[in-house]
């Protein structure tokens, strides 16, 4: 496959609007600015029981993923939102809270189906109005699904409605190959290739097609977004890193012919008995990818975040909603 032609950017930032942990003690790390409780300007609220009768309105965390992409180049910054988070109102508040407008949005990614990466845009249709923008997505971004434990009864998760986003003004651009936004700015990587041995998928995960329920392991609607930085490299985006954070960046390096990679930011799905054995088969295969900057976030787990911490001195930055990355 000859390499697709990403337009190197002068530099990106991204702003993790929704994530599951918001910490407001962490100090700026390298790239990562964060926003302060001593931030006179930042939004406050009433309360009743404090001497002042006022609080800071803190962003929240919640089981879910967002970050604003805002990439500059040739002077002008363009905005690109990724994934909504998991509740109707949590990424419009937290980008409230955070002064964050949803104006100069010109595209919306969304990483796949699942409701904790989508739910989200109707908060955000509220505070637009009608949307009128560019939905991109994987065309098995629909299917619906459902968690199959052995033992338990199965967990269907809830699915986002076409009807729906259509009729607040979103345009559905259903793409299985890479493409692009931003003039070749950013990259969609569409179906990721699988190339590791060692990630096999999400065995009780289940789809419903040809009425009837079906394994469905890989999630083949996982796609990242891919950005090159002058000088600098690959920033690549996942939002749960179904595919497989290391077959997601070595897909990257192969569609751009882009070696160097910067920074790896998201969730990796690390998390749980299912996929915590292949930890350090993932520490190791990132380390002869070598990113400069690694952000595990949303679904990497636990133990996985403490393993790349560990493996990753130099390279490791804990997320936290608010943080900015300046790239």
């Amino acid at each position: 496959m000859p390499p697709v032609p990403l337009e190197p950017v002068d530099s990106v930032h991204i702003t993790t609007l929704v994530d599951n942990a918001c910490d407001m003690l962490l100090p700026d790390q390298g790239p990562a600015k964060r926003p302060s409780l001593g931030d006179t300007t930042a939004p406050r609220l009433r309360a009743a029981f404090l001497e002042g009768s006022e609080t800071f309105d803190a962003p929240l965390a919640e089981h879910g993923f967002s970050a604003l992409i805002t990439i500059r180049k040739n002077g002008s910054e363009r905005r690109v939102l990724f994934d909504a988070g998991l509740t109707p109102d949590g990424l419009a508040e937290n980008m409230r809270r955070l002064s964050v407008s949803p104006k100069g949005i010109e595209a919306i990614v969304l990483s796949h189906g699942h409701f904790d990466h989508t739910t989200g845009l109707d908060g955000l249709v509220r505070a637009l109005g009608r949307a009128n923008l560019p939905v991109i997505i994987h065309p098995e971004f629909w299917s619906r699904r459902r968690i199959t434990i052995p033992g338990r009864e199965p967990f269907e998760l809830p699915s986002t409605s076409s009807s729906a986003l259509r009729g607040a003004g979103f345009e559905i651009v259903e793409e299985r190959q890479p493409s692009f936004l931003l003039d070749g700015s950013l990259l969609v990587t569409g179906e990721v290739d699988r190339s590791t041995g060692f990630k096999k998928g999400f065995p009780v995960h289940q789809a419903f097609r040809d009425e009837e329920w079906q394994p469905d392991p890989l999630i083949l609607d996982d796609q990242a977004a891919v950005l090159n930085v002058r000088d600098k490299g690959l920033v690549v985006m996942t939002g749960c890193g179904h595919a497989g954070i290391v077959n997601i960046v070595r897909y990257a390096r192969k569609l751009t012919g882009v070696e160097q990679v910067y920074a790896v930011i998201g969730g990796f799905h690390l998390n749980g008995p299912l996929f915590e054995p292949i930890i350090p088969a993932t520490c190791k295969a990132l380390a002869e990818l070598a990113p400069e900057v690694i952000v595990p976030a949303h679904c990497t787990g636990w133990r996985a975040v403490h393993a790349l911490a560990a493996s990753f001195p130099e390279a490791f930055i804990q997320n936290s909603v608010g943080t900015r990355f300046e790239l």
